[in-house]
C-alpha cells in the first residue's frame, strides 16, 4: 500500500480524489495529517506549474509520494480571467462567497448576462524517487449571474453545463462524471495504476 500525500486543504477536493483511486493499492492523507506544514508558493503561470510546484513542494515537507491539483475558472467574456487566480480571484485565497461576487460584478461591468466558460484541472504526483505523473481535464460551460444549487464549492453554482444545470444541482458521482477534476482524475487513476504495476 503506497501512502500518498493530498496536498489540499478543501474536503470537497479530497473527498474527490479518494473516491477516484478506491480501486487502487493507495492510502491517501490530507495535509492536516502531517502537522502544521508552510503554503507552498504557487508562482506558475499555468496549472500545470502551480500543480507541479505543490506536488513537489509538499513531497519534500512529508517525505512521501504528494498528488496536487491546479485548477479553476477560464471566462471567456473576461479574457480567460479568473485563470490561476480563481481560488483568490477577490484578493482572499478561498473565499468562495467573494470571488463568486467578483464574478458577478465583472459581468454585470460588461454588461454581459452569460459568457462561455471552461473549468481546467491539471494534476500532478511527485514521488520521492523523482518521477513526476501528470494529467489534466476540462469541462466547458457557460457562467451566469444567478446562481443555482447547493452542492459543489467554488464557482459550481454559476457554471451552468449544456443540459442547463449548474455543477452545484449534481450529486458527487454526476459531477465526477462530466467535471474537469473527474476527467483529470480518471487519467491519472490510469497512470498511477501502470506507475505502481510497472
Amino acid at each position: 500500500m503506497k501512502t500518498i500525500a493530498v496536498a489540499t486543504k478543501n474536503a470537497g477536493k479530497l473527498r474527490e480524489m479518494m473516491d477516484a483511486f478506491g480501486g487502487l493499492p493507495v492510502t491517501l492523507l490530507p495535509l492536516s495529517h502531517f502537522g502544521d506544514l508552510p503554503d507552498a508558493v504557487e508562482d506558475g503561470a499555468t496549472f500545470a506549474e502551480n500543480a507541479a510546484i505543490k506536488a513537489k513542494f509538499y513531497m519534500k515537507a512529508t517525505g512521501v509520494a504528494c498528488l496536487a491539483d491546479d485548477s479553476g475558472l477560464e471566462v471567456e467574456a473576461l479574457n480567460g480571467a479568473p485563470g490561476v487566480y480563481s481560488a483568490r480571484f477577490a484578493g482572499v485565497h478561498g473565499d468562495d462567497d467573494a470571488n463568486n461576487a467578483k464574478l458577478v460584478a465583472e459581468l454585470v461591468r460588461l454588461g454581459r448576462e452569460d459568457s462561455p466558460a471552461a473549468y481546467r484541472c491539471a494534476l500532478a504526483l511527485a514521488d520521492t524517487d523523482g518521477r513526476l505523473l501528470t494529467a489534466a481535464g476540462a469541462c466547458r460551460g457557460t457562467v451566469r449571474r444567478t446562481p443555482r444549487g447547493m452542492g459543489g464549492f467554488g464557482y459550481d453554482p454559476y457554471f451552468y453545463l449544456s443540459d442547463d444545470k449548474t455543477m452545484a444541482e449534481l450529486t458527487l458521482s454526476e459531477k465526477d462524471a462530466v467535471s474537469h477534476r473527474g476527467a483529470a482524475l480518471r487519467a491519472m487513476a490510469q497512470r498511477l495504476r501502470a506507475y505502481l504495476e510497472g
